[in-house]
């Protein structure tokens, strides 16, 4: 067994469902939000503080393991899972979106369209053939083949519970002719990923990576053509648009052509306004690195009034503030420590502010799920929509 997913519930009023997915490392309930532990960690936080905040799933980043420490010590010394101490579920991404990132510098502002490529951005790191993508190490500078199936291989070394297909990252200016170009590459990329799983077994679930930009009919195409392989899931990547009205438009536009069976992963996707909005279009899964990456810069995610979601705890005024970060939340830093402790940490520069406030951002996003499958539930999904949104 790889992988089962059923649906528990299902909104009257949206896309928005309830399922479950079972791996070998236990259950997952959807919609949820995986906390991303790039390197093996989820910065500042240990797998029990995690799992006793009711985190499901992490996800592990293959470009960066493989290159430090490498799949081949991670599989020697037991798989991921007993070398972080995690014994709950772990999706690999393919790590073409950081290999890519040696194009296109900045690739998360880039492929959405917010920014030029980054001028530090180097393309002689990187040669794309139909073959291979050939990249050097940003470590040491050595030089690296990803295939397709290399990238299959080395997450089966990692040892993830769902691993993904290994797909091209064309930027959001590239136009229709070359997004299109690169999306059918991608498809013959994610081909051989599915032979090469199949051909080489193990108890891991293989998802696929519908790509096709801003452009609908592209999407259609590469959603259409994914839901005729064998896949074990489904996710949307590549270019999200210029903006996150085109982001949602692009979501929108894809998850009508994706099999009900199967669960849909929006790739990189974890603001709060995002998580509501894309799970009423039908997805399951989302990961990102911006709990912990708020918390590392003193920022705390919070209920607000303005619907920003976001508390500066290094503001002056936090210095008396005898409150929690949030007062409706009851993860450990808001049962323990007030705001102004926090802001003193922050000023003081002690580690512990930073652990603090990521611990409580990664709660807060998995509380926010939570409290969303069971609107979906009890069928109040939209009036949930609206308290956090202000609109339906």
């Amino acid at each position: 067994m790889s992988l089962t997913f059923e649906i528990l519930a299902q909104d009257t009023r949206s896309r928005a469902r309830v399922g479950r997915i079972t791996t070998p490392h236990g259950h997952i309930e959807t919609p949820v939000f995986m906390p991303v532990g790039t390197r093996g960690t989820v910065k500042s936080l240990t797998p029990d503080e995690l799992k006793a905040h009711g985190v499901h799933i992490i996800l592990g980043n293959t470009y960066h393991l493989y290159l430090q420490p490498g799949h081949e010590l991670i599989a020697r010394m037991g798989g991921l899972h007993q070398f972080m101490g995690w014994d709950g579920p772990i999706l690999t991404d393919s790590g073409g979106f950081q290999v890519f990132s040696l194009v296109y510098g900045g690739i998360a502002d880039e492929i959405k369209g917010r920014r030029p490529a980054h001028p530090e951005a180097k393309p002689h790191m990187v040669k794309i053939t139909e073959d291979a993508v050939i990249f050097r190490s940003y470590i040491d500078g050595s030089q690296h083949v990803f295939t397709p199936e290399r990238s299959i291989e080395i997450q089966k070394g990692i040892g993830a519970d769902i691993i993904l297909c290994f797909d091209e990252l064309p930027p959001f200016s590239a136009g229709y002719d070359n997004t299109a170009t690169s999306m059918h590459r991608t498809h013959r990329w994610e081909q051989r990923c599915l032979t090469y799983h199949q051909q080489n077994p193990t108890n891991q679930a293989l998802f696929g990576i519908v790509h096709g930009g801003v452009f609908e009919n592209l999407r259609q195409e590469s959603a259409e053509y994914l839901s005729s392989l064998p896949f074990d899931g489904m996710c949307i990547g590549g270019s999200l648009g210029a903006d996150k009205d085109q982001m949602r438009e692009v979501v929108a536009m894809t998850t009508p052509h994706l099999p009900d069976h199967l669960p849909r992963h929006l790739l990189g996707i974890g603001d709060v306004d995002d998580l509501l909005v894309n799970v009423a279009s039908g997805i399951d899964m989302f990961d990102c690195v911006s709990p912990t990456r708020l918390g590392r810069h003193g920022t705390a995610l919070i209920r607000d009034r303005t619907r920003r979601w976001k508390l500066n705890v290094n503001n002056a005024p936090l210095r008396a503030d005898t409150g929690p970060l949030d007062s409706l939340c009851d993860c450990y830093t808001c049962q323990h420590y007030s705001r102004a402790y926090i802001h003193y940490l922050f000023r003081a520069q002690e580690l512990l502010g930073i652990r603090l406030v990521s611990l409580h951002n990664v709660a807060f996003l998995i509380s926010l799920m939570r409290e969303m499958r069971q609107s979906i539930i009890e069928d109040r999904f939209a009036e949930f929509r609206y308290e956090w949104l202000g609109t339906i």
